[in-house]
Protein backbone atom coordinates (compact mmCIF):
# COMPACT_ATOMS: atom_id res chain seq x y z
CA UNK A 1 0.00 0.00 0.00
CA UNK A 2 1.49 3.33 -0.98
CA UNK A 3 2.37 5.99 1.53
CA UNK A 4 -0.12 8.47 0.05
CA UNK A 5 -2.99 6.01 0.44
CA UNK A 6 -2.12 5.41 4.08
CA UNK A 7 -1.84 9.17 4.65
CA UNK A 8 -5.18 9.84 2.95
CA UNK A 9 -6.93 7.21 5.04
CA UNK A 10 -5.45 8.49 8.27
CA UNK A 11 -6.45 12.05 7.39
CA UNK A 12 -10.01 10.98 6.59
CA UNK A 13 -10.28 9.09 9.87
CA UNK A 14 -8.90 12.07 11.81
CA UNK A 15 -11.34 14.44 10.16
CA UNK A 16 -14.29 12.15 10.73
CA UNK A 17 -13.46 11.80 14.42
CA UNK A 18 -12.97 15.54 14.83
CA UNK A 19 -16.25 16.36 13.15
CA UNK A 20 -18.11 13.72 15.11
CA UNK A 21 -16.65 15.08 18.35
CA UNK A 22 -17.72 18.62 17.51
CA UNK A 23 -21.16 17.42 16.43
CA UNK A 24 -21.61 15.68 19.77
CA UNK A 25 -20.82 18.91 21.60
CA UNK A 26 -23.94 20.63 20.32
CA UNK A 27 -24.73 22.28 23.64
CA UNK A 28 -28.26 23.40 24.35
CA UNK A 29 -28.78 26.92 23.12
CA UNK A 30 -31.55 29.38 23.55
CA UNK A 31 -33.57 28.28 20.59
CA UNK A 32 -36.66 30.33 21.08
CA UNK A 33 -35.35 32.27 18.14
CA UNK A 34 -36.20 35.67 19.58
CA UNK A 35 -33.81 37.97 21.36
CA UNK A 36 -34.67 39.37 24.77
CA UNK A 37 -37.52 41.82 24.57
CA UNK A 38 -39.19 40.23 21.55
CA UNK A 39 -41.72 38.23 23.51
CA UNK A 40 -45.17 37.43 22.24
CA UNK A 41 -47.98 39.86 22.83
CA UNK A 42 -49.56 40.05 26.27
CA UNK A 43 -52.98 38.52 26.87
CA UNK A 44 -54.52 42.01 26.93
CA UNK A 45 -53.13 42.96 23.51
CA UNK A 46 -55.58 43.14 20.61
CA UNK A 47 -55.71 40.02 18.43
CA UNK A 48 -54.47 41.92 15.37
CA UNK A 49 -51.17 42.72 17.13
CA UNK A 50 -50.25 39.02 17.32
CA UNK A 51 -50.99 38.10 13.74
CA UNK A 52 -47.39 37.77 12.49
CA UNK A 53 -44.01 37.09 14.11
CA UNK A 54 -41.42 39.84 14.10
CA UNK A 55 -38.79 39.83 11.32
CA UNK A 56 -36.08 39.54 13.98
CA UNK A 57 -37.66 36.40 15.44
CA UNK A 58 -38.10 34.91 11.97
CA UNK A 59 -34.46 35.61 11.04
CA UNK A 60 -33.21 34.17 14.34
CA UNK A 61 -35.25 31.00 13.86
CA UNK A 62 -33.97 30.71 10.29
CA UNK A 63 -30.38 31.09 11.54
CA UNK A 64 -30.82 28.31 14.08
CA UNK A 65 -32.27 26.02 11.40
CA UNK A 66 -29.64 26.85 8.76
CA UNK A 67 -26.74 26.42 11.19
CA UNK A 68 -28.10 23.05 12.30
CA UNK A 69 -28.49 21.94 8.71
CA UNK A 70 -24.92 23.00 7.88
CA UNK A 71 -23.73 20.95 10.88
CA UNK A 72 -25.66 17.94 9.56
CA UNK A 73 -24.34 18.41 6.02
CA UNK A 74 -20.75 18.55 7.25
CA UNK A 75 -21.24 15.57 9.53
CA UNK A 76 -22.83 13.54 6.72
CA UNK A 77 -20.09 14.58 4.29
CA UNK A 78 -17.39 13.64 6.79
CA UNK A 79 -18.99 10.26 7.35
CA UNK A 80 -19.06 9.69 3.58
CA UNK A 81 -15.37 10.58 3.34
CA UNK A 82 -14.55 8.13 6.13
CA UNK A 83 -16.76 5.40 4.62
CA UNK A 84 -15.24 5.86 1.15
CA UNK A 85 -11.76 5.82 2.65
CA UNK A 86 -12.48 2.54 4.40
CA UNK A 87 -14.01 1.10 1.21
CA UNK A 88 -10.88 2.06 -0.72
CA UNK A 89 -8.98 -0.56 1.27
CA UNK A 90 -11.31 -3.32 0.06
CA UNK A 91 -11.15 -2.05 -3.50
CA UNK A 92 -7.36 -1.67 -3.31
CA UNK A 93 -7.39 1.81 -4.85
CA UNK A 94 -4.21 3.60 -5.81
CA UNK A 95 -3.16 6.79 -4.06
CA UNK A 96 -4.28 8.80 -7.08
CA UNK A 97 -7.71 7.15 -7.05
CA UNK A 98 -8.12 7.84 -3.33
CA UNK A 99 -7.13 11.46 -3.90
CA UNK A 100 -9.60 11.84 -6.78
CA UNK A 101 -12.37 10.32 -4.67
CA UNK A 102 -11.56 12.69 -1.81
CA UNK A 103 -11.62 15.66 -4.18
CA UNK A 104 -15.07 14.66 -5.47
CA UNK A 105 -16.38 14.18 -1.93
CA UNK A 106 -15.09 17.61 -0.89
CA UNK A 107 -16.54 19.30 -3.99
CA UNK A 108 -19.93 17.67 -3.31
CA UNK A 109 -19.74 18.75 0.33
CA UNK A 110 -18.97 22.33 -0.71
CA UNK A 111 -22.01 22.31 -3.01
CA UNK A 112 -24.23 21.01 -0.19
CA UNK A 113 -22.93 23.67 2.22
CA UNK A 114 -23.46 26.37 -0.40
CA UNK A 115 -27.08 25.24 -0.81
CA UNK A 116 -27.62 25.88 2.90
CA UNK A 117 -26.07 29.35 2.57
CA UNK A 118 -28.74 30.26 0.04
CA UNK A 119 -31.39 29.52 2.68
CA UNK A 120 -29.92 31.92 5.26
CA UNK A 121 -31.97 35.05 5.93
CA UNK A 122 -29.19 36.77 7.91
CA UNK A 123 -26.57 38.20 5.52
CA UNK A 124 -23.78 37.62 8.08
CA UNK A 125 -24.67 33.94 8.37
CA UNK A 126 -25.03 33.61 4.59
CA UNK A 127 -21.53 35.05 4.14
CA UNK A 128 -20.07 32.80 6.86
CA UNK A 129 -21.52 29.68 5.24
CA UNK A 130 -20.54 30.76 1.71
CA UNK A 131 -16.98 31.34 2.96
CA UNK A 132 -17.05 27.88 4.52
CA UNK A 133 -18.14 26.35 1.20
CA UNK A 134 -15.35 28.26 -0.57
CA UNK A 135 -12.80 26.90 1.92
CA UNK A 136 -14.03 23.34 1.34
CA UNK A 137 -13.86 23.93 -2.43
CA UNK A 138 -10.24 25.03 -1.97
CA UNK A 139 -9.59 21.69 -0.27
CA UNK A 140 -11.06 19.85 -3.24
CA UNK A 141 -8.55 21.64 -5.47
CA UNK A 142 -5.56 21.24 -3.14
CA UNK A 143 -2.60 19.30 -4.47
CA UNK A 144 -2.82 17.13 -1.35
CA UNK A 145 -6.45 17.18 -0.18
CA UNK A 146 -5.76 14.68 2.62
CA UNK A 147 -3.15 17.03 4.08
CA UNK A 148 -5.57 19.95 3.66
CA UNK A 149 -8.19 18.00 5.61
CA UNK A 150 -5.82 17.41 8.51
CA UNK A 151 -4.63 20.99 8.61
CA UNK A 152 -7.71 23.02 7.66
CA UNK A 153 -10.93 21.01 7.51
CA UNK A 154 -10.75 19.90 11.12
CA UNK A 155 -11.11 23.54 12.24
CA UNK A 156 -14.23 24.26 10.19
CA UNK A 157 -16.82 22.63 12.51
CA UNK A 158 -15.41 24.44 15.55
CA UNK A 159 -15.48 27.76 13.69
CA UNK A 160 -19.09 27.20 12.67
CA UNK A 161 -20.02 26.34 16.24
CA UNK A 162 -18.45 29.62 17.43
CA UNK A 163 -19.71 31.90 14.68
CA UNK A 164 -22.88 30.40 13.26
CA UNK A 165 -24.51 29.44 16.54
CA UNK A 166 -23.44 32.58 18.40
Amino acid sequence: MSRSVVYARRAAATVALAVLAVGCQDAPREEAGAPTGASSASPTAPASATASPSPVATTAANTVDVCRQVDRVILTGSQKIATDSTASVRRDLTGEQVTDQLRRNLADLADDVRAQARRAADPRIRTLIEDTADRIDAGSRASRPAAWMSSTFTGIPAQLTRECHA
